[in-house]
């Protein structure tokens, strides 16, 4: 009988946590330049754009579709070297890495078909949930940027690993200035 009892209670704990679990509501849809829809996003992380950009700090902009990534054949290294980095619990770009930037917008520039994916990294200080907020804020603030080139933002996507995939394992200082960064893939359609 008393076993009756705590599988009973057990059972039903379970089913209040289960039905009482987040909904998440997807943000509405807002018509692209391309006729395509893309979900809307609020700029933020404070970046520097280039003077005269079409996108600026706090104005929305569209997020291209969803992202797939069995949907595309990826180039790590393509634009490897022309990785950013951060200054500790920052998003703004640094103008030292401005011509990294615009290395990839150049890219971007020149091969029509290409898709960017921008991979926002930080390090292992912080909790998880902060970490992947600040590589989001670090990632979309890149995107933002480019968008400032002249790169079409659905082009465009991005991911937050938060401290997920550092460069470096150190636990120092050296090893932290590597781990906060964006890095840039090159995607084509498979």
């Amino acid at each position: 009988m008393k076993k009756n009892i705590i599988y009973s209670t057990v059972l039903a704990f379970a089913v209040v946590i289960a039905s009482t679990g987040c909904k998440h509501h997807p943000p509405p849809l807002t018509p692209l330049p391309n006729g395509g829809y893309g979900n809307v996003g609020e700029v933020g992380g404070g970046g520097t754009l280039p003077p005269g950009g079409p996108i600026t700090p706090g104005q929305p902009f569209a997020e291209p579709t969803a992202f797939n990534p069995d949907d595309w054949n990826m180039d790590p290294n393509a634009l490897a070297a022309d990785t950013i980095h951060f200054a500790f619990d920052s998003a703004v770009i640094r103008d030292s890495d401005q011509a990294n930037l615009q290395a990839v917008a150049q890219a971007l520039q020149s091969d029509s078909t290409a898709n960017l994916l921008i991979e926002g990294n930080c390090d292992e200080r912080g909790t998880e949930e902060y970490n992947r907020s600040l590589g989001e804020r670090r990632a979309d603030t890149a995107r933002e940027a480019l968008g400032g080139m002249s790169i079409d933002p659905s082009r465009i996507h991005t991911i937050s690993y938060g401290k997920d995939k550092p460069v470096d394992p150190g636990h120092d200082e050296a090893a932290w200035s590597k781990n906060r960064n964006d890095t840039f893939i090159i995607l084509h359609h498979k």
